[in-house]
């Protein structure tokens, strides 16, 4: 079966994201020998069931798109809005669309994030991620904190990054990283950076270190490419079962 592979992304007014989409796109279709799109869920000029209609018609001998969401967190863009999107975008085509689970499913970003924040000196080390309102919606960060022994601190609810440096300078700790569990540089990452330097110069018996998102780095490359070789295997022992 001729299948192609459609990555989503939340999308963004930024252009920094759809920078590095680009070119996760163009090193994941060169080294997978297939046809590779990218899509935005928002801030789009079409909605997301007209770029998957899109791709499709680019690429009329497919038989089957994989859609790839590459969101860290099942929230409600993994769980309603895509679902919804790609409902309307099979109503529409005869190719077979699939979608795989969200990039942050993978066990592998446990690995890789593990590997990112232990290159950087440190006693002590934070996960830094955006927060949900929601209940239960933060559970998943604090068990990757708790797999990459470090503290969860969020941008939008507590425990805040100023909260979790504070009780980790009252425990003594001097050197503290910062690791953000964001795919793209955009608003809010500038933010936080900010944030950091100025709690820098609050606390200059402390040295914090803001580790950078993925972007389009290598590790992002190869953690979307084993994410989707896992998943392709699955399904074709799940296929071979029946």
């Amino acid at each position: 079966m001729q299948s192609a592979y459609l990555l989503v992304t939340h999308g963004s007014r930024d252009i920094r994201p759809q920078i590095a989409i680009d070119q996760l796109r163009d090193r994941i279709e060169q080294r997978l020998s297939v046809p590779v799109g990218a899509a935005v869920l928002e801030c789009a000029p079409t909605e997301l069931h007209e770029q998957i209609e899109e791709f499709s018609r680019q690429h009329e001998t497919l038989s089957e798109i994989k859609i790839v969401p590459l969101f860290l967190l099942p929230g409600v863009h993994v769980k309603e809005d895509i679902p919804e999107q790609i409902a309307i975008a099979r109503s529409n085509l005869k190719t077979k669309l699939e979608v795989l689970p969200h990039l942050g499913s993978h066990p592998g970003m446990i690995e890789v994030l593990a590997e990112r924040i232990s290159q950087v000196p440190a006693d002590a080390r934070i996960l830094m991620s955006h927060g949900s309102r929601r209940s239960g919606g933060n559970a998943p960060i604090e068990q990757i904190a708790n797999a990459i022994d470090a503290v969860s601190a969020y941008w939008s609810v507590e425990p805040k990054l100023e909260t979790r440096i504070l009780e980790l300078k009252q425990q003594g700790c001097q050197e503290i990283a910062i690791l953000p569990y964001f795919l793209f540089s955009g608003g809010i990452t500038d933010a936080i950076a900010q944030s950091i330097q100025a709690l820098s110069e609050q606390h200059p018996d402390l040295t914090l270190q803001w580790l950078a998102p993925f972007d389009y780095c290598e590790d992002l490359v190869r953690l979307i490419i084993d994410f989707i070789m896992v998943q392709t295997s699955a399904e074709l022992l799940t296929r071979s079962s029946k």
